[in-house]
């Protein structure tokens, strides 16, 4: 950590608050206004620009966090998302990227890149041969999810960026899995890092955004963009977000003290096929996490063995709730073939290793006993003398 960088608790709790002037209050006021002065004022402001009160200075947090010099809040992460990649890329174009993202990435780079004669190539695998392969001499971006959505797994972060800037391209990263709490790809040479706020930025399942954090001069190149396409956020929702992100470090690190747990127990159960999770010693790219992340995170994926039905194991669960979202302080479940992975064909699904009886666990901050207890039940429950 930098000399002069405060402690994470102190940038979630205190960087990027407004100071209440006229009543001191403990807490960022709201400014919910749609409408500014623009007369002999320093800054026109306007919720389409980015530059309310409150979008000001949460993005002051995010840029702490994630050791940017500057960030920006959208109204959702595929917001974020967007407006990043079409800030960059132009006709004629070309983008490696990694075969493993979020469904929606996806679904966006094959569904409409064509309508802007933006060229793109999936790798065939995450080594740093398969971006090198993938490249051609019109690529001027690599995008990357590390861990990846939903099987978490992992890419040589600094290998990535050293690929890049030897051919003269930019790096993004989706970082919602990791959150800043645990790996700053901007250390690592990565350029623009991008997130889901929904997830853990927000972690309470009651909010939509995004965000994207780096350097300044590329963050005035999004800015640009971003309002003409006008993904901007509520202020009402940004003083949550910020409301939020002040136990950003206490929820997330509770949430990955139970994941570590749950993974070494579903590890080797007699109904699981396989764990993903990057703490596992068996995990391919353990090595990796080691490397470049200061911890494993609070996600993991599980196969149920063949004879049992992903459906009925879920219906079957009572403390864990299925749901489509992920990183709220209640643990969750998902299947990813008909829900985060859906726009995707079955061969894309399968190419990813994506089977119809993976759960994505997304684990909360529960005793670890009650979750482990209520995986136990529902597996016992939809068994049926499968396991003997």
């Amino acid at each position: 950590m930098a000399k002069d960088r405060p402690g994470l608790n102190t940038i979630c709790t205190h960087i990027g608050e407004i100071e209440d002037t006229q009543f001191h209050g403990a807490v960022s006021p709201i400014y919910p206004s749609s409408s500014y002065a623009f007369m002999d004022v320093d800054v026109k402001r306007y919720p389409r620009y980015f530059n309310t009160p409150n979008q000001e200075y949460l993005a002051k947090k995010i840029a702490a966090l994630e050791h940017a010099e500057a960030a920006m809040i959208f109204g959702s992460g595929m917001a974020a998302i967007s407006t990043t990649m079409l800030s960059f890329l132009k006709a004629g174009d070309h983008v490696v990227v990694q075969k493993d993202i979020y469904g929606g990435t996806r679904n966006l780079i094959e569904e409409h890149f064509a309508n802007f004669n933006i060229d793109y190539s999936f790798t065939d695998g995450l080594g740093i041969a398969h971006f090198e392969s993938a490249m051609t001499d019109r690529t001027s971006m690599i995008y990357i999810e590390t861990p990846s959505n939903p099987l978490l797994k992992l890419v040589d972060m600094f290998a990535v960026a050293k690929l890049a800037k030897n051919n003269n391209c930019m790096t993004v990263i989706d970082n919602t899995f990791a959150t800043p709490i645990i790996q700053n790809p901007i250390d690592f040479g990565i350029d623009l890092v991008v997130h889901s706020a929904t997830k853990y930025f927000g972690g309470h399942s009651d909010i939509c955004a995004g965000a994207v954090a780096g350097s300044q001069e590329h963050m005035d190149s999004i800015w640009r963009m971003a309002k003409s396409l006008g993904g901007s956020l509520s202020d009402y929702t940004v003083w949550l977000l910020e409301r939020s992100m002040k136990t950003l470090v206490v929820r997330f690190k509770a949430q990955q003290r139970n994941a570590r747990k749950l993974a070494n127990y579903l590890n080797g159960h007699e109904a699981i096929e396989r764990v993903y999770y990057p703490g596992l010693d068996n995990h391919p790219s353990h090595e990796i996490a080691v490397s470049q992340m200061r911890g494993f995170g609070a996600m993991m994926s599980f196969d149920l063995i063949d004879s049992i039905d992903a459906k009925a194991f879920m219906n079957a669960l009572k403390l864990i709730k299925p749901s489509m979202s992920l990183a709220g302080i209640e643990s969750t479940v998902l299947l990813p073939a008909v829900a985060s992975h859906a726009l995707l064909t079955p061969e894309e699904r399968k190419s990813q290793g994506i089977g119809d009886n993976l759960i994505r666990f997304s684990v909360g901050i529960e005793s670890r006993r009650d979750l482990e207890a209520d995986l136990e039940q529902a597996i016992v429950a939809v068994s049926q003398g499968a396991l003997n």
